[in-house]
């Protein structure tokens, strides 16, 4: 495999502003580099200490690690606990009534929910779901609104032994349908629909049509029912209860179930590029103290924060950086039930403004949507309060990254870019804020005890400006265990096994290391271009685009070229009104001279589309694979019910 070629001329480095680092958690890089030395040198050692430092324990442990360091591997095998202990019960002292989480609606109405209240009502529903039959062991899918009670159900889930599989409420019957399938789920957590940009999604209407299409003999019992909208929903005797019917007369003490290290949390599927989706386990020890840490680590958690992660809870940065991250340090975090744009374009900033919002971690594609907004309207709301500024879900362009840095935090929060997956748990490489110079575009370095590098195809290790594959070289508590019922497709899909006997966890992503050895993310592997023998990542040439300033957001793909092996087709949105016509053919060829001149003539894409938007999920993921079929010419024959934005397929097939 030839290396990647890294296109992308990324120069600006920003130290920590001094007033962050007098109050950060790890306030210099020589602090950084020493925990990274001691995981060097003792790694198993490094870890455990901080699990008997950061988890309260039923039963302590005594191993550390136990695996073959290539794909089995336990964490902490012999200890005993409970998530839900580490997420409420051990605040209960003198934090009984500090509030857990603020919810404001999509209609501005707000809820404020202390720890005491989170643990009184997962008592609740935990005792009604055992009378249910629910017990250790069994699956439960949640396919429920951004609200408080996903988190309860969560943790009622954990308090019990049960096994959570939450589905996003984006999604259409029959990705509903395969995912409570192959759980084999007996209950089903939902509400009568959720609310979302002032629009109703009718949530329970979903769960009756793909009930009946798994078999006749479904595997699921009961479905609970949270009433959101009090919309008139259908009620199936014997199988549907609200619930208030759950948990009436309920007791608010629930004995939590002592679960082993290594018993799993979660299951949370995710797309593969072919195939059904993957259900990726986790397992309750070592992913709580990967969320632990991190929240400390990367977000410098304080006592005083109120904690903003914007993703849905359908997703892994919702699982960690909603349900069990904030939870397990205490902390008091808003969980936001709207849309960035609605009823206004500043919500975002009204809710930063009416909160005093402290941490604001969100995806680069809402940044970018935003930028279209301009530079003045998140100057006319306080956004005097926010101290640290996060991206998630994908590389994020440099001038998005200096968007977000001058506009949003106002020059003194520092950003960190973070790289993780949904199989890693937590972050795997990302800044410390306090002891980590940033680059714009970079996730900088990882995070102590994680071990990444880049590497070509034999596992060989790729110098400084080498594009290859991002691999970690060894084993880390949050890592997935398996794929829930299919080892051998864990096995395939998530090991590279070099040519000298090792396994790494190969990403899926392409990566470059620059000299002082940051990491800038290039990519999907599936993203990759080939464009006349050059391998070059999507990223790159999409930050070249959106460095145009008349350019919002730019997606990249390649269909067949008989000359080029390979063109590059580019989507683009304005920042103003989509061009026609000539305007268009204009704008295309100058953004084409723009890319030659920013990284390159082989980078100039050969064809350019624009649209209003780009076709994403609700969570705000950019559906290449999409894009991919409308370059080539293709019909799309996928369920697209889970667009935020359908009709922009045709705009976009239109738009030559």
């Amino acid at each position: 495999m030839p290396t990647i070629e890294s296109i992308l001329h990324e120069t600006r480095c920003f130290e920590p502003p001094h007033p962050f680092t007098e109050n950060a958690r790890i306030k210099d890089r020589a602090t950084y580099d020493a925990l990274v030395e001691e995981a060097t040198q003792d790694w198993d050692g490094f870890w455990a200490r901080r699990a008997r430092e950061e988890i309260t324990w039923i039963t302590p442990f005594t191993k550390p690690y136990r695996g073959d360091h290539a794909t089995r591997h336990t964490w902490f095998e012999d200890g005993v606990l409970n998530a839900s202990v580490n997420c409420l019960d051990r605040h209960l002292g003198a934090h009984r009534h500090k509030p857990a989480i603020i919810f404001e609606g999509d209609d501005g109405a707000t809820e404020i929910w202390s720890y005491l209240r989170m643990h009184q009502e997962v008592c609740r529903f935990a005792n009604g779901i055992k009378e249910k039959g629910i017990q250790r062991g069994d699956r439960v899918v949640i396919y429920m609104p951004m609200h408080p009670r996903a988190v309860v159900a969560m943790l009622a889930c954990a308090r019990i032994g049960a096994i959570h599989s939450v589905v996003f409420a984006g999604f259409s019957t029959k990705a509903l349908k395969d995912r409570i399938a192959d759980t084999g789920a007996k209950m089903v957590i939902t509400a009568d629909e959720a609310v979302r940009g002032g629009k109703t999604i009718p949530l329970k209407q979903t769960v009756d049509l793909s009930l009946p299409k798994i078999t006749k003999k479904s595997s699921v019992k009961t479905v609970v029912i949270m009433r959101r909208t009090q919309a008139d929903i259908s009620m199936k005797p014997g199988r549907d209860l609200f619930w208030e019917e759950l948990t009436h007369g309920q007791p608010d003490i629930c004995p939590p179930e002592p679960m082993g290290s290594e018993d799993p949390l979660f299951i949370l599927y995710t797309s593969g590029s072919t195939g059904k989706p993957k259900g990726i386990l986790h397992t309750t020890a070592g992913y709580l103290l990967g969320a632990i840490l991190s929240m400390k680590w990367v977000f410098d958690y304080q006592s005083d924060d109120i904690f903003w992660c914007t993703a849905d809870v359908g997703w892994i940065t919702g699982h960690t950086y909603v349900a069990y991250g904030p939870m397990a340090v205490g902390a008091t975090q808003l969980i936001f039930e709207g849309t960035p744009t609605h009823p206004h374009a500043g919500r975002f900033w009204e809710v930063v403004e009416k909160h005093r919002v402290t941490t604001f971690y969100t995806a680069p594609t809402a940044i970018r949507s935003l930028i279209k907004t301009g530079k003045e309207l998140p100057k006319s709301y306080n956004l005097s309060s926010l101290r640290l500024l996060g991206s998630v879900g994908e590389p994020i362009n440099p001038e998005a990254w200096i968007w977000y840095k001058e506009t949003v935090g106002e020059n003194r929060c520092p950003v960190v870019d973070t790289w993780w997956q949904t199989e890693t748990g937590s972050h795997m490489i990302a800044p410390l804020p306090g002891a980590l110079a940033t680059k714009p575009g970079s996730c900088t370095l990882p995070l102590p005890g994680i071990f990444a590098s880049v590497v070509d195809e034999t596992g060989h290790e790729l110098g400084p400006g080498q594009g290859g594959l991002l691999v970690i070289k060894k084993p880390w508590p949050s890592q997935l265990r398996t794929i829930w019922g299919d080892d051998e497709r864990y096995r395939k899909n998530y090991f590279l096994h070099g040519e000298s006997g090792k396994s790494f966890y190969l990403a899926s992503d392409s990566a470059v290391r620059d000299e002082e050895g940051y990491f800038w993310i290039m990519g999907r592997m599936d993203d990759v271009l080939t464009v006349s023998g050059h391998r070059l990542g999507t990223m790159e040439i999409e930050s070249s685009l959106v460095a145009s300033p008349g350019v919002a957001e730019a997606a990249v793909v390649a269909r067949p070229d008989d000359l080029t092996g390979e063109a590059i087709v580019a989507f683009v949105v304005p920042h103003g009104a989509c061009p026609t016509g000539q305007a268009a053919s204009q704008m295309a060829e100058e953004l084409r001279q723009w890319v030659t001149q920013e990284i390159g003539a082989i980078a100039k894409p050969r064809e350019i589309r624009f649209g209003d938007n780009l076709p994403k999920t609700r969570s705000g993921k950019i559906m290449r694979r999409l894009l991919r079929l409308i370059a080539k010419g293709e019909a799309i024959s996928q369920d697209t019910s889970t667009l935020e934005n359908p009709a922009i397929l045709e705009q976009l097939k239109e738009s030559l």
